[in-house]
C-alpha cells in the first residue's frame, strides 16, 4: 500500500537521544511513530483507502516516548494563557506543572502574564515562578492564574523575548486567534532554525474545535447555563405571559445553546448559529411566539450569542484585539423586538432578559472538567496538537 501525504503529520526538531524519565516512574508503555488513530474511524472510510491503495489518514497517539529531545534538567519550560476565560484553564495550568515537575524532572517552569502581550518588548510584566506549590490549589479558581489578553506582539519580538529567556518549550492555551498566532511563530522559528518547541492547547468553551469532540470548560458551561435556563423558566412561568430570553455564548456553534436546551428540558425555542431564522412572517419567531404565549401563557427562548446575525449585516462594528468579527447583541435586539411586537398586538407580556455569560466563562471547572483537564496537560506535555492543523510533539519524536 502506498503512503500519501497525511495532513497530520507531527514536525520534529531533531533526533530525541535522551532517555525518558518516565521509563524509571512508570511501567505504561510507551508511544511511537507508528502508535496512530484514525482520523475517520469508519470501516467504509478504511475500505475506500485500502481500494485506493494508499494509507487512511491517521493522528498519532498522545503518549510518553521512549527517547526524549530535551534533557529535563536543562530545560525551561513557559505557560502563557490567551484570549477570553473558560472554565479550567487554572487545572490546565497546574496539570501541566505538575506532569513537568513530577513525571519529567523539569524544575524551571515560568508563567508570563496576560498572554502573548507579556512577551512583547514594552511589557513591563516579571514571569511568574510556577512550582507544584504555587499551584497547588489554582484549579479551585476560575478565571486565569497568569491573567490572558487578546492580541498579539509581533512575532519577531515574542521569538527574541523566548531566546533572550532560554525558553526550550512554550505552553500555549487559547483559541483560534491563539492558535494562528501560535503556528506563526513556529514557522519563524523554523526558519531561524530555532530549537524552541510551542505546545498549543486548544481553548474554546464553545466546543468548536475540529476532530475534537470535547474541548475543556464546555460541560461545566452547560452546567451553569442549565441554572440560567431554570431561572429563566421560573420567571415566565411567575407572571402572565411571562417571556423567559437566556442569551448563551456560541459565536459560531451553538453546542452550549443547545445542550443546554436538551439537558435543561424547558425551553421552548433554541436558535443558534448554524440555523437561520426570521422574525416576522406567519412562521417567524414572533408569531410562533404569540402562538405559544396563546396556548400555554408562558415561554423560554435560549439563543446563541452568534444566532440572527444577519439582522447586524448593515452595522459595522469592526473586530476585536484578536482579529474576530464582533457580534451584535442578538440578546438585547429580540428582547427590544419581543416586547415591541406584543405591545402593537396590545398583548400583556413580560420580558425577563438573563445573560450568564461572565458568570459561566469565569467560573471554576466543575469535577469532571478537572478531571478532563488534568488528563489533556498530561497528554500535552509529552505531545503538542493546535487547533489550526498545526501539528509538533513537546519531547520531539522523529
Amino acid at each position: 500500500m502506498n503512503s500519501q501525504m497525511n495532513r497530520f503529520q507531527v514536525e520534529s526538531l531533531g533526533t530525541p537521544t535522551i532517555d525518558s524519565p518516565i521509563k524509571i516512574l512508570s511501567s505504561r508503555k510507551f508511544v511511537t511513530a507508528n502508535s496512530r488513530i484514525l482520523h475517520k474511524p469508519l470501516l467504509s472510510e478504511v475500505k475506500s483507502s485500502i481500494e485506493q491503495g494508499t494509507d487512511p489518514e491517521t493522528f498519532e497517539l498522545a503518549g510518553p516516548s521512549e527517547k526524549i529531545f530535551f534533557a529535563p534538567e536543562k530545560t525551561k519550560a513557559m505557560i502563557i494563557t490567551c484570549g477570553g476565560l473558560c472554565p479550567g484553564i487554572n487545572s490546565v495550568i497546574r496539570g501541566i506543572v505538575m506532569q513537568l515537575w513530577y513525571q519529567y524532572g523539569v524544575k524551571n517552569i515560568v508563567g508570563a502574564p496576560y498572554g502573548y502581550r507579556g512577551l512583547g518588548i514594552d511589557s513591563k510584566q516579571s514571569f511568574v515562578e510556577l512550582t507544584p506549590n504555587v499551584v497547588m490549589n489554582i484549579h479551585e479558581q476560575g478565571g486565569s492564574f497568569l491573567g490572558s489578553s487578546r492580541g498579539t506582539p509581533p512575532t519577531r519580538e515574542i521569538i527574541d523575548c523566548l531566546e533572550k529567556h532560554r525558553v526550550d518549550l512554550l505552553f500555549v492555551i487559547g483559541g483560534d486567534g491563539t492558535m494562528r498566532g501560535a503556528l506563526s511563530i513556529s514557522r519563524e522559528l523554523q526558519e531561524r532554525n530555532s530549537k524552541i518547541a510551542i505546545v498549543g492547547i486548544p481553548k474554546t468553551i464553545d466546543n468548536d474545535i475540529p476532530f475534537v469532540r470535547r474541548s475543556f470548560g464546555f460541560e461545566t458551561a452547560v452546567s451553569i447555563a442549565c441554572q440560567a435556563a431554570y431561572s429563566g423558566h421560573n420567571e415566565a412561568k411567575g407572571t402572565p405571559n411571562g417571556i423567559g430570553l437566556v442569551k448563551l455564548m456560541g459565536r459560531h456553534s451553538g453546542y452550549i445553546a443547545a445542550n443546554t436546551t436538551l439537558a435543561a428540558g424547558h425551553a421552548n425555542f433554541c436558535l443558534i448559529p448554524e440555523i437561520d431564522f426570521d422574525l416576522g412572517g406567519t412562521n417567524g419567531l414572533l408569531a410562533q411566539l404569540e402562538k405559544r404565549i396563546h396556548e400555554t401563557d408562558h415561554t423560554l427562548i435560549i439563543v446563541a450569542e452568534g444566532a440572527g446575525q444577519k439582522f447586524f449585516a448593515n452595522t459595522d462594528l469592526g473586530t476585536d484585539a484578536s482579529g474576530n468579527k464582533k457580534l451584535g447583541d442578538i440578546g438585547l435586539f429580540m428582547k427590544d423586538k419581543i416586547a415591541s411586537h406584543f405591545k402593537e398586538k396590545n398583548i400583556t407580556t413580560s420580558v425577563k432578559y438573563i445573560d450568564p455569560s461572565y458568570l459561566i466563562r469565569s467560573a471554576a471547572a466543575n469535577p469532571a472538567d478537572n478531571l478532563f483537564c488534568a488528563n489533556l496537560a498530561q497528554s500535552a506535555v509529552p505531545e503538542m496538537e493546535t487547533d489550526s492543523g498545526f501539528m509538533q510533539h513537546l519531547w520531539l519524536k522523529n
